[in-house]
C-alpha cells in the first residue's frame, strides 16, 4: 500500500512540475507590476554569479546562432537541397518547380540562397575583440554563416534557421549580434516554399535530388506542416511579417487550447484581416531588452519572457504542433534561461568601434546634449557622459565619448506620436486567441493591443538606420526635420564601405544623388513610403513650434546627431 502511495505521490508531484509554470527555473520578475530602477539595467537578467553569467551567456549565443528547438516543423534535408540547387536546369525537379513558382530558381549552390536570404558571416574571432568576438559552434569557424541551423534527426540532417538571421548584421565589415538585419529575406523565403514545396510529391523530390527514404520523410513532415501556415511577403527587404505570419497560420487551425491542426481550416482556413493589413515592421534590437518591462515594438507583450513568445510565434510560423513545443519548452528550460541571458546581455556597437575619435567634435556633442535633455529625453531616457565625470580631462578621446549611465523609465511606456499605425493596430487581430492557448497560460504571456509604439532607448541608434519601427526613414538628418521635407523613396542597401554606402553627417542611408549605382538593381530594397504601413509620418511634435516652424536651427540639429553618435 505504501508503495502505491509513493508512487501515486510520485505522478502528481511530477505532473506538477510540469504544468506549475516556470517559477522554479526563471528566478526574472516578468509581470506587469515589475519597475525597474531608474538608472539600472537587466543586463545579468538572473542576477547570477559572473563566472555562471559568462557561462549561461556563451551557451545562449550558441543557441542564437544554431536553432534549439528540436520539434520544429520545418526541416529541410540539407544533402538533397544541395542536389537540388547544383543541378542542371534539365532536373526533372527544377522543372517542376520552374513551372509552379512560373520562373527559374534563382539558386545554383546552398550559398547562393544564404546569400539571398541575407545571412551574415561568422567574424574572424583571432582579428576582432569585445562584442565582435561570437562563439562559434563546435569551437571552429562554421563553413556556413550566421543563422544556418544543420539539425541531426532520425530522417537526417534538416536545414533551418535561427535567430541569428534576423538578429544578426553585419556593419562594414563585423557582424553585431543582436542588431537588426537590414536586409534579410527569411519571411520572403518562408513565402516561397509555402507556394511551391507542397505541390512537390515526395517520390519526384526523392528521385529529383536522390534523397534517402529518410529524407524523403523528413520532407514529407515539412510538407504537410506547411499546409497549416500563413504566408506573406514583406511590403519590403529588411521588414518582418511576423504578424500575419502567426495570425494567418492560426487562422488555419482550431479554436482549441492547442490550436489543434485541421485539414479543411488548412483549405478553408478562418478569414483575418492581416490576410491584406500590412502590419510589417522591423526586429527590434537585443541590447535595448535590459532596459526594458514589455516587448516588442508597441509593448503589447505587456507579461512574460519575451524569448518564449519569439518561440512560439516562431514555431506557429513553421507548422509545429503545439503540444509537443509546449513539451519541449518544458524539458529544454536550461536552453531558454541561457538564450533568455544571452539576449539580455548583449551591447550596442560604439561609433569609435569604425570611425576615428575625431569624427565628432566633442563641444559639438556637449551642446547637443543640451538639446536632447529639452527635446528627447522625457520620452527616450537620459544619458549621462563620461565627459561629465570629475576625472573627464584623464580620459583618452574614446572614453571620454562613452556613456556610463542609461537613465530609462521604470515601466517602458507606449506613446502615440503620429508615426504609421498600422505595426500596432495590427495587433488586435489575434491577440485575444495568443491568450486563449494554453501553452501562452503556461508561459505567463499576456498580450495586450496598444495604441502606439514604445519609444526606445536610444543606445546605438547610430548604427539602426534607417528609423522609425517600420524603417521609413534613412537618415537622423531626416527624422529631426519636417514630414514633408524626409524623403519620399530610398534604397536599403548594404553596409559594406563606410565611404560609399553610409552618411556620416546625417547618420543612415545616402539619399538621392548619392545613393550608389548598384543599389539602385535591387527593386527589393527600394523603399517607398506612399505605401501602407511604410508611412514615414510623425516624430515632429518635439521639434516644432505651435505654427508648425522648426524650433531648431541647422547647427543646432548637428549638435544632437552628433550627441545621438556617442550613444
Amino acid at each position: 500500500m505504501k508503495l502505491v502511495i509513493y508512487l501515486v505521490s510520485s505522478v502528481l508531484f511530477t505532473a506538477s512540475l510540469s504544468y506549475a509554470g516556470n517559477e522554479s527555473w526563471d528566478s526574472a520578475d516578468w509581470t506587469r507590476n515589475f519597475k525597474l530602477p531608474i538608472g539600472s539595467t537587466r543586463e545579468n537578467i538572473y542576477e547570477v554569479s559572473e563566472a555562471e553569467f559568462a557561462k549561461l551567456k556563451h551557451n545562449g549565443y550558441l543557441h542564437a546562432l544554431q536553432y534549439p528547438v528540436t520539434v520544429t516543423g520545418l526541416l529541410v534535408p540539407i544533402e538533397p537541397l544541395r542536389d537540388f540547387l547544383e543541378a542542371d536546369e534539365k532536373n526533372p525537379l527544377r522543372r517542376l518547380v520552374a513551372k509552379i513558382a512560373k520562373k527559374r530558381v534563382g539558386f545554383s549552390s546552398v550559398q547562393e540562397m544564404y546569400d539571398w536570404i541575407g545571412l551574415n558571416p561568422y567574424n574572424d574571432n583571432e582579428e576582432v575583440s569585445g562584442i565582435y568576438q561570437i562563439p562559434y559552434p563546435g569551437g571552429e569557424m562554421p563553413d556556413f554563416p550566421m543563422g544556418v541551423t544543420i539539425m541531426n534527426t532520425k530522417k537526417g540532417k534538416g536545414l533551418t534557421f535561427s535567430c541569428a538571421t534576423c538578429h544578426t548584421s553585419n556593419l562594414f565589415g563585423k557582424s553585431v549580434m543582436g542588431l537588426t538585419n537590414k536586409r534579410v529575406r527569411a519571411n520572403k523565403f518562408f513565402h516561397m516554399a509555402k507556394q511551391t514545396v507542397p505541390l512537390i510529391p515526395s517520390k519526384i523530390f526523392q528521385v529529383g535530388t536522390r534523397a534517402t527514404e529518410e529524407e524523403r520523410l523528413q520532407f514529407r513532415r515539412t510538407k504537410y506542416n506547411l499546409n497549416s501556415i500563413g504566408a506573406i511577403e514583406p511590403q519590403v527587404l529588411g521588414l518582418d511579417t511576423s504578424l500575419p505570419q502567426v495570425a494567418l497560420s492560426l487562422a488555419r487551425r482550431k479554436n482549441d487550447e492547442y490550436a489543434t491542426k485541421s485539414k479543411f481550416l488548412e483549405k478553408f482556413p478562418r478569414r483575418n484581416a492581416l490576410d491584406h493589413f500590412v502590419a510589417d515592421s522591423k526586429p527590434a534590437v537585443w541590447w535595448n531588452l535590459k532596459y526594458k518591462t514589455r516587448w516588442l515594438s508597441d509593448g503589447s507583450i505587456v507579461e512574460g519572457n519575451p524569448i518564449f513568445t519569439n518561440f512560439l510565434w516562431n514555431e506557429l510560423g513553421r507548422g509545429t504542433d503545439l503540444k509537443e513545443l509546449e513539451s519541449w519548452m518544458q524539458n529544454n528550460t536550461e536552453k531558454i534561461r541561457e538564450l533568455t541571458a544571452a539576449a539580455f546581455s548583449t551591447k550596442a556597437p560604439r561609433w569609435t568601434d569604425f570611425f576615428d575619435a575625431s569624427t565628432i567634435n566633442l563641444s559639438s556633442a556637449k551642446r547637443g546634449e543640451k538639446v536632447f535633455e529639452k527635446s528627447c529625453a522625457k520620452c527616450h531616457g537620459s544619458y549621462e557622459k563620461a565627459w561629465n565625470l570629475e576625472n573627464a580631462e584623464e580620459l583618452s578621446e574614446v572614453d571620454i565619448l562613452a556613456t556610463v549611465k542609461v537613465k530609462y523609465h521604470e515601466k517602458t511606456p507606449v506613446k502615440n506620436v503620429g508615426t504609421d499605425p498600422q505595426r500596432y493596430q495590427g495587433m488586435q487581430h489575434f491577440a485575444d486567441r495568443l491568450n486563449e492557448l494554453k501553452i501562452s497560460k503556461w508561459m505567463k504571456t499576456k498580450v495586450e493591443p496598444q495604441e502606439g509604439y514604445v519609444p526606445p532607448p536610444l543606445v546605438g541608434i547610430w548604427a539602426r538606420y534607417p528609423y522609425f519601427h517600420n524603417n521609413s526613414v534613412p537618415t537622423l538628418c531626416a527624422l529631426l526635420t519636417k514630414v514633408e521635407n524626409r524623403p519620399k523613396s530610398f534604397i536599403q542597401g548594404p553596409a559594406v564601405d563606410k565611404e560609399s554606402d553610409f552618411d556620416s553627417e546625417c547618420v543612415g542611408y545616402p539619399v538621392g544623388k548619392n545613393i550608389p549605382k548598384e543599389w539602385l538593381k535591387d527593386k527589393d530594397a527600394y523603399f517607398d513610403t506612399s505605401k501602407p504601413g511604410l508611412r514615414n509620418t510623425g516624430h515632429t511634435k518635439m521639434f516644432l513650434d505651435k505654427n508648425g516652424n522648426e524650433i531648431y536651427s541647422v547647427a543646432e540639429k548637428k549638435d544632437l546627431i552628433n550627441f545621438l553618435k556617442t550613444l
